[in-house]
């Protein structure tokens, strides 16, 4: 796999010029458009009412909107630097919706983590989760105060599944740049995973690759893996994204839940 077109989501968060700068220097690195996205949805009426103070309000919202959308351009312009091919797409709609239709476009899809502890999502800011679970493409999750990524230390949080065999096959040209790459399996069944395996095929590709089994308690597993991490000094790490979709919520196992929510690292997640 090669990336041809990075996708980052641009919102008008504290942390957005820093995800546009190291998405751009992605794009540099392997020689990629940059594309930048927004969108955001103009609010219905709340209630009925005179039909000429509706207008006006829907109005008011258009202008707001035409703002927001120029203020996240600026942005996007301002931090993707010049050497690269850029391309902006911007629509009224919701956030993330707009952000999965575009991502057919692109070979990996840059969002900002959003935890518990994090900002909320700004205006035009949207959540991991239902990017993950509806682009069909692979997604780096960057947490704040990041704007660089060398992916010279790489942790593969390995479970033997499809969308961890996705996630390595996504992010095979990190890999193959590596300095080191870690390929870790947590839980009492980690022996049993084929951890020994993948590790020697990631290292056919030309990786330095080391393998652990990491002792964890259950629901402990992705506690572990990003400890494991911290001690690597990784600044990578990659996992499938295990859940699914159900009305419209976005349910995930708790090892994805948590990554997303509190990984210290960028982690690039298929699911």
């Amino acid at each position: 796999m090669s990336l041809a077109n990075i996708m980052v989501s641009v919102d008008l968060g504290a942390e957005a010029p820093r995800r546009v700068r190291l998405a751009a220097g992605l794009a540099e690195r392997f020689e990629a458009d940059l594309t930048g996205v927004a969108a955001r949805r103009i609010p219905g009426p709340e209630k009925a009412g005179d039909f000429r103070e509706a207008q006006s309000r829907y109005s008011e919202e258009q202008g707001r909107l035409v703002d927001d959308l120029a203020s996240a351009c600026a942005i996007f312009g301002g931090n993707a630097g010049t050497q690269v091919r850029t391309d902006w797409r911007q629509a009224e709609a919701r956030p993330a919706a707009f952000l999965v239709e575009q991502a057919r476009f692109a070979d990996l899809v840059v969002v900002g983590r959003l935890g518990p502890d994090d900002d909320a999502a700004a205006d035009l800011g949207v959540e991991p989760g239902p990017v993950l679970m509806e682009a069909g493409r692979p997604v780096l999750v960057v947490p704040p105060g990041v704007e660089q990524l060398m992916a010279a230390r790489i942790v593969v949080a390995w479970k033997d599944c499809p969308e961890a065999r996705r996630a390595i096959m996504a992010a095979l040209p990190f890999i193959k740049r590596a300095d080191q790459v870690f390929v870790a399996s947590a839980g009492g069944d980690a022996r049993f995973q084929g951890t020994e395996e993948i590790s020697w095929h990631i290292a056919r590709h030309g990786a330095h690759v080391t393998t652990h089994l990491l002792n964890a308690s259950p629901g402990e597993e992705a506690d572990e893996i990003l400890r494991f991490a911290r001690r690597q000094d990784a600044d990578m790490v990659v996992m499938g994204a295990y859940g699914h979709s159900r009305l419209r919520e976005w349910l995930f196992g708790g090892a994805t839940r948590h990554i997303l929510q509190a990984t210290p690292a960028c982690c690039l997640m298929s699911h």
